[in-house]
């Protein structure tokens, strides 16, 4: 169960599809109860109404679902949330009413904000004691879940997975530029902070000595590319920094066979799977130490990591300067593949959380 779901494009919504897939693959009966509207597709059953913005939300969701389950009865739910998933913990909701063991997988970073939400919400409906198994995508994110749940949720980590070979880099050693190819992948949402991107790249640009070209790719496209496109040429960065928009998994391969530096800067970065595609792709990343990306990314070994964006900005002009730190790093991670992400490990992880809900069930009956 997802609010979200094909044919809207994001990071939940493609992730559980390719989970879907995957599954199917591996042979399970799997189907998908979701708020998001679209055509028809063979197991996708979707529950929609008339909301402002077509949001995806149902204002009868908890009723609809608990028929759903009751009549189908799966072995398992597996709920798929984002910070505030209304539809989605009406999922939760029907599950525990029909007695069908629950997982509930939390996509995003919760804040301080979001953990006093849930704090309340579990004074008002007391959900730590419906037998539910959590799992999060990152070790960053399963703390602040921890702190909310407590004991009585068991909270594991499931990384999202990725199909690793589709991102390898191509055999042979590529060609030495002499411009330093900086990449960054992502939508431009004012919560994800482009902004600040681009300062970080304005600086490190300043640390930089003029006798090394760079070029700055900023893929993507969202509410914030017209402030983008405002400061880039305020700023007089035109000529380097290009917002070429929305791209193909395909062009993003492309992009990033030419990364001599992939830029992940956001602090509440969950999981970070554009970064993981970079890593896979081998190009060095720079992130958050705080962010999910420090579960793949060993700073000095795959990447750079810091805490702010001095630090970041820091760690992209020295890689710029640093030929031979960049070139040891883009080595290392074009002939190691990354542990995290392969789908026989997501798989294996979900089988295990099932599991623990089929237990959890049990004990409680």
């Amino acid at each position: 169960m997802s609010d979200c779901y094909l044919p809207r494009l994001g990071g939940i919504e493609v992730q559980v599809a390719d989970l879907v897939r995957m599954q199917r693959e591996a042979g399970h009966e799997v189907s998908v109860a979701t708020a998001t509207g679209g055509e028809e597709l063979p197991g996708v059953h979707r529950i929609v109404a008339r909301m402002p913005f077509d949001l995806p939300v149902h204002p009868f969701g908890v009723g609809h679902l608990t028929r759903r389950i009751t009549a189908t009865r799966p072995d398992v739910v597996h709920v798929h949330t984002g910070a505030v998933s209304p539809f989605a913990w009406m999922g939760v909701r029907a599950a525990t009413r029909a007695g069908v063991p629950c997982v509930v997988t939390v996509h995003s970073m919760w804040d301080p904000v979001t953990g006093a939400l849930y704090r309340l919400l579990r004074l008002v409906f007391g959900w730590q004691g419906w037998g539910l198994v959590a799992t999060t995508v990152s070790n960053a994110a399963a703390v602040p879940i921890r702190a909310v749940a407590g004991p009585e949720v068991p909270v594991r980590v499931v990384s999202n997975g990725l199909d690793l070979s589709g991102w390898a880099p191509p055999p042979g050693t590529p060609d030495r530029r002499a411009e330093v190819h900086i990449v960054a992948v992502g939508r431009l949402a004012p919560r994800k902070q482009p902004v600040r991107l681009l300062r970080l790249l304005q600086t490190a640009r300043a640390r930089v000595p003029a006798r090394i070209p760079m070029r700055a790719t900023i893929v993507g496209d969202g509410p914030a590319r017209g402030q983008m496109e405002r400061f880039l040429a305020r700023h007089g960065m035109t000529d380097w920094v290009s917002l070429p928009g929305r791209f193909t998994r395909e062009q993003i391969a492309k992009v990033l066979e030419t990364a001599d530096v992939f830029v992940a800067p956001a602090p509440r970065e969950s999981f970070g799977i554009a970064a993981l595609e970079a890593r896979a792709a081998g190009a060095p990343v720079v992130a958050r130490a705080q962010s999910g990306v420090a579960d793949f990314v060993k700073h000095g070994t795959e990447g750079l990591l810091g805490r702010t964006l001095g630090d970041l900005s820091r760690a992209v002009a020295r890689l710029c300067v640093d030929a031979g730190l960049r070139e040891s790093i883009a080595a290392h991670n074009r002939s190691t593949p990354p542990a995290a992400g392969s789908w026989p490990t997501v798989l294996g992880g979900f089988a295990g959380a099932y599991e623990e809900a089929l237990q959890s069930r049990r004990s409680t009956t």
